[in-house]
């Protein structure tokens, strides 16, 4: 097994009464937004570099720290707008969230290829969530140095080794953050700021794209303010499901299945993992472990075991990055490890000048308070034998029986596990991909069907498909988005 990765499963519920209705919160829906330049959103080199571009524009959005108490004080949202290029044919406002959690919304949109098939019929927004990029205050738990340690120190070698790490990390949250910000970061407020960003843009219904994590927030909205939807596109669905060890077995044999595919691809080039796809797994693990004990010098830092896994899992993301990872593999074969460090840093978000996105920092605070921390280790180890059954392989890291960061989380967590409610809610269009190791197909499938949406799916080995440059499913989603046209029956790509 080449990883073992964490998504979230479980949905918020909150009391049941109207959250637009409740006192207080007029003034946040009714603001007016101050689009201006996006260089002064920038809050590291990535960013630097996008919010330079032409096209865009950026503003904040105030809303309520705390939503039960929205006179106690205020946080920002940031906003990057593209204005729609057919202006005289726009249709309004879609608001786009690429994941996560902890991504950012507005280099997302930045980044976006100017002439997309929506961006010419929507101001396409893009968003950073509460305590995330420009947003402010940010969620911040450790240093860049802090962080470039932590990649360098041996993993899973005691379970207890592994819970110290993970109540300094804690610690540092709650010290650099505060906790009056960690009790609020979680999915449930974001949601409830996405309808004041509905507001504020002066759109009577909510126009919507959530890719991964993203489908977590469409889901939800959709449960809290279903005759909100105008039109949701939910592409590469987290799980709906409850059971958090059977989600989490479902990614770890969608990244291993991803990974055969590549081994197979591999094998007709100069592969150092060989031509044997049974063997490529154990041949990479057999590559990588020296790097246990002595990481690979690279100019004047060093690749670590964890960090030649974690680039193989950035590279299983798209087959477009495996010509990358075969590079990679090549160097390490000679005892160079630039690419794979390169692909590592990509994934957890550091930026050449040493920099990181917080992306890290932002995940494990919003997950935990998402979801309900297992706070006993009995729990944990009889997760663990349930997934060695699931998975069928004695390849679970041992700091499985350490208990997580969440589980010393200073806040509570505001969320407990349940069905999808979306009485009320039009049909939506949800998007799910074959190959897509890291939000499995079936996922796709099974919030289709709790939802009552059609099901679109891609045929191909990739995260995320909408947008991607693929025909077929542009098509799809862009009609149903423009014209609110969907397919007769679920339709394939």
């Amino acid at each position: 097994m080449i990883v073992l990765l964490g998504t979230s499963t479980s949905y918020a519920r909150i009391d049941g009464s109207p959250v637009a209705a409740r006192k207080g919160l007029a003034r946040f829906y009714e603001q007016t937004l101050a689009w201006g330049a996006c260089q002064p959103y920038a809050t590291d080199a990535k960013s630097k570099g996008l919010y330079e571009r032409e096209g865009i524009q950026c503003a904040r959005l105030y809303v309520p720290l705390n939503y039960e108490n929205p006179d106690a004080g205020t946080i920002t949202v940031g906003l990057l707008r593209r204005p729609a290029a057919e202006k005289d044919r726009r249709v309004g406002s879609l608001v786009v969230n690429p994941g996560g959690p902890g991504g950012s919304g507005m280099s997302h949109v930045a980044n976006m290829q100017p002439g997309n098939p929506v961006g010419k019929r929507f101001d396409v927004v893009g968003f950073d969530p509460r305590g995330v990029g420009a947003s402010q205050p940010r969620v911040q738990c450790l240093t860049d140095a802090e962080r470039d340690a932590q990649r360098l120190r041996p993993k899973g070698e005691s379970a207890n080794q592994t819970e110290q790490e993970n109540k300094f990390f804690v610690d540092r949250c709650a010290e650099r953050s505060g906790i009056d910000l960690l009790r609020n970061v979680g999915t449930r407020d974001v949601v409830r700021d996405v309808d004041v960003l509905r507001g504020a843009l002066r759109e009577n219904k909510l126009t919507y794209l959530g890719y991964s994590y993203g489908t977590r927030i469409g889901t939800l909205y959709a449960e809290m303010f279903p005759r909100n939807v105008r039109a949701m596109v939910l592409d590469g669905a987290v799980e709906t499901n409850s059971d958090k060890v059977a989600a989490s077995a479902r990614q770890a044999q969608g990244f291993e299945e991803s990974f055969q595919r590549f081994a197979g691809w591999c094998a007709q080039r100069d592969c150092p993992i060989g031509r044997d796809t049974s063997a490529a797994e154990s041949k990479f693990r057999q590559m990588i472990e020296p790097l246990k004990k002595t990481p690979l010098q690279v100019g004047d830092r060093k690749l670590s075991h964890s960090d030649a896994n974690t680039a193989i899992i950035q590279a299983m993301y798209t087959d477009r990055l495996w010509e990358t990872a075969l590079k990679g593999l090549q160097e390490l074969r000679q005892n160079k490890g630039t690419t794979l460090l390169q692909l590592a840093d990509q994934y957890l978000g550091r930026a050449q000048d040493g920099t990181y996105s917080r992306i890290q920092d932002a995940f494990v605070a919003i997950r935990c308070v998402d979801e309900p921390p297992i706070k006993d280790r009995a729990t944990l180890e009889s997760n663990r034998r349930r997934l060695l059954e699931l998975l069928g392989n004695d390849t679970i890291p041992t700091d499985e029986t350490a208990l997580g960061p969440c589980a010393f989380w200073p806040a509570p967590h505001t969320s407990e596990p349940h069905p999808p409610n979306v009485n009320g809610l039009p049909q939506v269009l949800v998007v799910s991909t074959t190959g897509d190791p890291a939000t499995p197909y079936q996922s796709g499938v099974d919030l289709a069907q709790a939802l009552g949406a059609r099901l679109l799916t891609y045929n191909g080995n990739q995260h995320t498909a909408f947008l991607a440059g693929i025909n077929c499913v542009d098509g799809v989603g862009t009609n149903y988005l423009v014209d609110l046209r969907l397919p007769e029956t679920d339709a394939v790509c």
